[in-house]
């Protein structure tokens, strides 16, 4: 009796609470597009009571059915499977933060002290990267609908561009963070779709599937939220080509009012010489049938001829698609190099993902991709009612396969090349400035390698005075 009644006047003080165990997991995950002028805005997560009355769906949208969920959970929107590849920006909660929501539910969601809440992290307006090159805006506001339906546009934007520009990067900067769910950018031959922009009486043309012509660049950029605009690293870049325009297809959320949309993108230049171009290869299946009423596989490979670093990639499918599996196999060893899995495919989050470190790929591996596809009634995504045939097109009711990869012609020491955020002077890569860096910078300058991190002063040597610069870091 003593013990029941010492522990029924302790558990108040070590339950869990939200002020201190809650905030720091919601604020850092979640609140970035759960607030006011973000595209989750419909669901605002940005205090106590706001979380405590959508408690149960995010604890379902966060875990869910047990079978299902943890490991591959609705919320935060990652699609690609994490135990699969390893893959930069993943967004996710780990299993202690998903435990410790779900305890905190059970044990009745108090508050506790709000002066002990986790800050709410400073959220950055514009660009990303810096101050860009150049901006190209929309000409005009775009007039979107509130009748809760998904809304896919292509708008024209002019360059001017007489001379081909060495493409650092190129960031998609939202007029509505609330509307546009995410975008893609393509540069074209000039006024090559003028005839389709001028058949559409409103602003812009309407576009699901692709950009209504096949005379298209590269991908030049893109966004979904949650993604990071990065410039590609020393000594590459993309090209735009001269005399072009851009062609900018943006996917509006469903809205409930009407609302308008005026985006631009931020232009990059590389303004270093460039060693390598960015290319891109387009794996493309255009001959699939998908029958009623069954579920199928496609498969088709790409065989490597010399070898390349690969970068990046999206898969993309459209609302038959169910799940897509891409790895690669090396010539000689037949080892398995895995790329990329996403075991429930959503077509509203489309990501380029990138690998953490550069992949070398030899000549002669062969790079295998395989999209399941659903086209039966179980399939809530399906557009037909009942399931029809289904075969390569643009519209809703057609389907894809279709995954761009970009990369570049390698050279011996890609692998060892991180494609994310470079902390500078973090010579050992553990996160931290310290003494230790100090002792990997010396070591570094004797090896006569200067790696990125260690350039301090970007003047591209490393020597006696990167290492002056970074004591002066430590020491702040």
């Amino acid at each position: 009796m003593k013990y029941i009644l010492f522990s029924i006047l302790i558990s108040p003080i070590f339950s869990l609470d939200y002020s201190i165990d809650i905030s720091p997991i919601i604020y850092e995950n979640c609140t970035s597009c759960h607030r006011e002028g973000q595209i989750g805005a419909f669901l605002p997560l940005t205090n106590y009571e706001e979380v405590f009355n959508n408690r149960f769906w995010i604890a379902y949208a966060i875990a869910g059915d047990e079978d299902s969920r943890h490991g591959d959970p609705i919320m935060p929107p990652w699609p690609a499977d994490r135990s699969y590849s390893n893959l930069l920006d993943a967004m996710y909660l780990t299993e202690d933060e998903i435990h410790t929501f779900l305890n905190w539910l059970d044990e009745g969601a108090m508050q506790g002290n709000s002066s002990l809440e986790y800050p709410m992290p400073d959220f950055p307006e514009g660009s990303a990267i810096g101050e860009p090159d150049m901006v190209i805006q929309m000409e005009e506001p775009y007039s979107i609908s509130g009748n809760y339906e998904d809304d896919y546009r292509c708008f024209i934007l002019n360059t001017d561009f007489a001379s081909p520009i060495n493409l650092s990067a190129m960031e998609f900067i939202p007029g509505n963070m609330e509307a546009v769910h995410h975008a893609i950018i393509v540069a074209v031959p000039e006024g090559s779709v003028d005839a389709l922009d001028n058949a559409d009486p409103e602003y812009g043309y309407e576009c699901f599937g692709d950009f209504g012509t096949s005379n298209i660049s590269d991908f030049l950029g893109g966004y979904a939220p949650g993604t990071i605009a990065r410039e590609w690293p020393q000594g590459l870049a993309q090209i735009i080509p001269a005399n072009s325009d851009l062609i900018m297809q943006v996917h509006y959320a469903p809205l409930i009012e009407d609302q308008t949309d005026q985006s631009s993108i931020n232009i990059f230049i590389k303004d270093e010489p460039v060693e390598r171009y960015v290319q891109e290869h387009l794996m493309i299946n255009f001959q699939f049938a998908l029958p009623p009423n069954e579920i199928t596989d496609v498969t088709t490979t790409w065989m490597i001829d010399s070898d390349i670093s690969l970068i990046q990639f999206l898969p993309h499918s459209h609302l038959l698609g169910k799940s897509w599996e891409i790895f690669a196999v090396k010539p000689a060893s037949r080892d398995t190099i895995p790329i990329i899995r996403i075991n429930d495919w959503d077509f509203d989050w489309q990501f380029f993902y990138s690998p953490e470190y550069m992949i070398h790929l030899p000549a002669g591996t062969v790079v295998e991709a395989t999209c399941t596809y659903d086209n039966t009634s179980d399939n809530p995504e399906n557009p037909n009612n009942p399931p029809e045939w289904a075969f390569w097109g643009d519209g809703t009711n057609d389907e894809m396969f279709f995954v761009p990869f970009r990369y570049i012609s390698y050279e011996d020491g890609d692998e060892n090349i991180y494609l994310g955020d470079v902390l500078m002077g973090d010579i050992n890569g553990d996160g931290d400035l310290n003494v230790l860096d100090v002792v990997s910078m010396v070591n570094i300058i004797l090896s006569g390698d200067c790696p990125a991190s260690a350039d301090m002063n970007a003047d591209n040597n490393c020597n006696v005075l990167d290492i002056v610069q970074l004591v002066h870091l430590i020491l702040l």
